[in-house]
């Protein structure tokens, strides 16, 4: 079960390009000091992956970024080595708001990548979801 919620938790918190910008009316908003402020959601994740499965993980990971990248609320899914320790990787990832991270999370392919990415990492990914504001 461990082993399930890390692969979840991995796929949930990655990948790579870029997505398309897009913007929606249905983003939550917060008024400060007159100005209309947009809550995004953006995850990061810090991922391990064993030595010699870095092309591996690269060619999995640019199935669920096509993937991610039509998805309604996606804003930017990019990937990230480390030049310095190719087997680290990061993700960082932006949505329009908490529905559009939801209906990510709950897709197939992010199921599915989860499981395929599984045998590839070494230690259990660092993800973090914040939320972030946006001037309108």
């Amino acid at each position: 079960m461990k082993k399930i919620i890390f692969i979840l938790s991995v796929v949930a918190a990655l990948f790579a390009v870029s997505c398309k910008s897009k913007t929606s009316d249905s983003a939550t908003a917060i008024t400060a000091r007159g100005q209309q402020i947009e809550v995004q959601k953006m995850i990061t994740a810090k991922v391990y992956v064993k030595p010699g499965r870095e092309e591996d993980f690269i060619k999995a990971a640019q199935w669920i970024i096509d993937l991610t990248h039509k998805e309604e609320g996606c804003l930017e899914y990019t990937l990230y080595q480390d030049p310095n320790n190719r087997t680290n990787f990061f993700f960082f990832e932006r949505y329009k708001n908490q529905a559009a991270v939801d209906a990510h999370f709950a897709a197939s392919y992010f199921k599915e990548f989860g499981a395929k990415i599984g045998e590839m990492t070494s230690q259990t990914a660092e993800i973090k979801i914040m939320e972030t504001y946006e001037n309108k």
